[in-house]
């Protein structure tokens, strides 16, 4: 036997869910309700979702929810892609330690991948919302093209290399340009063991530069 917790506005709804995520009818579960769930004040203010306790009572289920949001996110790209559109586009998907990656084979052209990867973090926030929305939980969806993360992430790392020898050099600081959260995290990890150097991030908004910093 397995448990599993699951909500909804209401009790019955979020037996609904289990029933549904798990393919099992209602004769097939064991249900404790936690949390009865309330509709706050004039629907609006103060509510809270019903949770309940689900316990299996045939055979193991399979991991759906895995399968399911893994189903969601690749059904998603795929419908944004056909509103481009794009010929020749497949998407592949797979989970991994709870993170699934979206990959698009065939954009040859880079066009889905954009100036700095900004056309394809457009289409990985899109896919995370419709994601998180349809599971109602966060899980993190990461969308790739042409194995463009991983090369971004090289390159990121060789500059930020360059950039800290060069501050050692001149005994002055450098800065990056502007950079997603993102990728300051890569050049910060990747100077983060170099006792001579401090990173400080500089700016205000999500693009900000990265301070590269000898120390005396």
């Amino acid at each position: 036997m397995q448990t599993f917790e699951f909500e909804g506005k209401t009790t019955e709804e979020a037996i609904e869910n289990a029933c549904r995520q798990l393919k099992l009818t209602k004769d097939e579960i064991d249900v404790e309700i936690i949390e009865p769930g309330s509709a706050g004040i004039f629907g609006l203010v103060g509510g809270r979702k019903a949770k309940v306790k689900v316990t299996t009572t045939g055979e193991e289920p399979e991991p759906v929810e895995e399968t399911n949001g893994v189903a969601i996110a690749k059904d998603a790209l795929e419908n944004i892609l056909t509103l481009i559109p794009m010929e020749g586009t497949t998407v592949s998907a797979a989970q991994n330690d709870g993170t699934i990656a979206l990959n698009i084979e065939g954009d040859t052209s880079g066009l889905l991948i954009g100036r700095k990867g900004r056309t394809l973090d457009a289409l990985q926030f899109i896919v995370n919302k419709i994601v998180n929305k349809a599971l109602e939980k966060r899980t993190q969806v990461v969308v790739d093209s042409e194995n463009y993360r991983q090369r971004r992430r090289e390159s990121l790392i060789q500059m930020a290399l360059r950039m800290g020898e060069k501050a050692k050099n001149i005994g002055k600081p450098v800065v990056t340009n502007l950079l997603n959260p993102h990728d300051r995290r890569i050049v910060h990890m990747a100077l983060r063991d170099d006792e001579s150097l401090d990173t400080k991030s500089r700016g205000e908004g999500i693009l900000k530069k990265i301070l590269i910093i000898p120390k005396r």
